[in-house]
């Protein structure tokens, strides 16, 4: 294989897209990524950087530009880094984004499942309900370019609303008016560092301007700006956040003018949105994304539902409608209160919710004897800990719903779900971010459960070949499905005799390495990227003798 050089130029066809819109091409059996490409083309392309098992190209001429591009409207593509999608139809971004979904199932999940569909969007553009604007040291107001933190100045954006464009305009006249410093993140100083709106159904706005600092000069002007510009805004906060890093919002917050909150309907709820509180950007397509997973979750009215990363109570209240109970997990203490407050608000009485880390909760619950029926997870781009998914599949629910942003941690962790007994039955993406390479996707897990009886066909009568009755009863006898040991009792029994915990993590990991059978909560530590602990000698004879007292070695 011919390796390719910095700087020539070759001739390929673009053959499919990479999960940040990139375009690929294969030359020489080296994978090239070209920006701006569109899938079928044949290109002239130049390799601006070899790498080790890839190369970044440009292209330098299209020979048969495809019918599925187009020239973007947006005034800043290939600037700005926060669209990816510019130059595709929207057809051609859905078919992007669902190859990508199906991708990872596959390739990272090892899954053969079919993505069923991708939900587009009825409006691709200004869906935004929630956009936060880096300011550069300069003053510039906008979004970073791609790979950088170099601020390119913004004044309007094809997905944000007319409202937020406006807001973070007059945020910056303020500035340039009272000569308001920006913050330097190259030498932790000045002051101004983001802007941060949100917007309802009804085009009422909330704004925060993020400062490092606790407070900034002419407060009361810059409340006067922000509500000249956009009358509907409810309130104005600062925020304050000293600390270096990438993190946006600080843990302080003060009211310049208005109220600190703002409200907004979905699904037919009303909801009251804090500034760090998670809710989806696009609301209509989240009404779309929720619906979908109630459809997965097959409720009947007769159910318990845990819904973990339950952020403000979105998901959470919308499966209350179906099921006998849920309960929310989350880690945000202002989204636990907003989700308390949304839940009385809403006259939903069979919800509740609890503050703190899902893998500390599921485990908890888990421990306290809580079987769902059915569990719900919405996290991060990071996925699941490892933790987590051995706490949820501890509880042994019949269904679990996966929501997932990140398809490459999705496929992760279906994977590990598998070796914990669940198999993935469905999978449906739904394009919540149009323009962006952002896609959002739901997984219906089911939990693969054992025959808990065992056929015989028995012959009566006399001679050979002719089995005994009483031999029968005592083979049926030791056939007999024993008791189902939980997590919970192997737990009970170590803290009884020992006086020391042991996490359901660590049971599994014993089990595992024993060769007991893992339909329940097998151990798949093999199978993550991230270490962790692993127990102790005194925990692994612990456990054990539990296993022993209950016959289960």
């Amino acid at each position: 294989m011919e390796a390719l050089e910095k700087g020539s130029v070759y001739t390929a066809v673009i053959d499919g897209y990479s999960s940040e819109g990139l375009g690929i091409a294969r030359v020489n059996g080296a994978v090239v990524f070209v920006p701006h490409a569109v899938r079928g083309e044949e290109i002239d392309l130049r390799i601006t950087k070899v790498m080790k098992t890839s190369c970044a190209g440009e292209i330098v001429k299209i020979h048969n530009p495809s019918p599925e591009r187009m020239e973007p409207e947006c005034p800043y593509a290939g600037k700005c880094g926060g669209c990816a999608y510019r130059h595709l139809t929207y057809p051609e971004e859905l078919w992007a984004k669902r190859q990508r979904v199906q991708d990872a199932l596959t390739r990272i999940g090892g899954l053969e499942l079919t993505v069923e569909e991708i939900l587009g969007a009825k409006n691709p553009e200004h869906y935004r309900n929630k956009s936060q604007y880096p300011v550069g040291a300069d003053g510039s107001i906008g979004f970073f370019q791609a790979r950088t933190h170099k601020v390119v100045p913004i004044r309007r954006c094809l997905i944000q609303t007319e409202a937020a464009d406006r807001t973070a305009q007059a945020v910056g006249e303020w500035m340039r008016r009272y000569k308001i410093s920006a913050y330097d993140e190259t030498t932790g100083k000045g002051l101004v560092r983001h802007v941060c709106v949100r917007v309802n159904r009804k085009g009422e706005s909330l704004c925060c301007v993020v400062v490092n600092g606790n407070k900034v000069p002419r407060e009361p002007e810059l409340a006067a700006y922000v509500t000249a510009a956009v009358p509907h805004t409810v309130g104005v906060l600062l925020n304050s956040n000293p600390r270096r890093g990438n993190v946006v919002l600080g843990d302080k917050y003060r009211t310049l003018f208005g109220r600190n909150y703002l409200m907004d309907t979905l699904c037919g709820l009303e909801f009251k949105l804090s500034m760090p509180s998670f809710y989806q950007v696009n609301r209509d397509q989240a009404e779309v994304l929720y619906g979908k997973a109630l459809e997965f979750a097959g409720l009947t009215g007769n159910e318990t539902v845990l819904d973990l990363y339950c952020g403000i109570g979105t998901i959470t209240l919308c499966l209350a409608k179906a099921a006998k109970r849920v309960i929310g997990a989350e880690i945000v203490p202002p989204a636990i209160r907003d989700a308390k407050e949304n839940a009385l608000r809403n006259h939903v009485e069979n919800a509740e919710f609890f503050c703190g880390d899902a893998a500390d909760i599921a485990a908890k619950l888990e421990s306290d004897g809580l079987r769902p029926d059915v569990v719900t997870v919405d996290p991060p781009r990071k996925g699941l800990a490892p933790e987590v998914i051995a706490s949820v599949a501890a509880m042994g629910p019949e269904k679990v719903v996966y929501v997932s942003c990140d398809p490459a941690t999705l496929g992760r962790d279906v994977k590990i779900f598998r070796e914990f007994g669940y198999e993935a039955k469905r999978a449906a993406a739904v394009d919540m971010f149009p323009g962006t390479a952002h896609v959002e996707t739901v997984v219906l897990l089911s939990h693969k459960k054992a025959d808990s009886y065992i056929h015989i066909d028995v012959e009566f009568g006399e001679g050979e070949g002719k089995i005994p009755v009483d031999s029968i009863a005592k083979r049926a006898e030791a056939y007999k499905p024993k008791e189902k040991v939980t997590y919970k009792m192997i737990k009970e029994y170590i803290e009884a005799k020992y006086g020391f915990k042991v996490h359901t993590a660590y049971i599994a990991e014993v089990k595992r390495n024993l060769g007991l059978p893992m339909y329940d909560a097998p151990n798949a530590v093999e199978e993550l990227k991230q270490p962790r602990k692993h127990p102790t000698p005194e925990k692994v004879e612990a456990i054990k003798d539990a296993l022993r007292y209950f016959a289960v070695i």
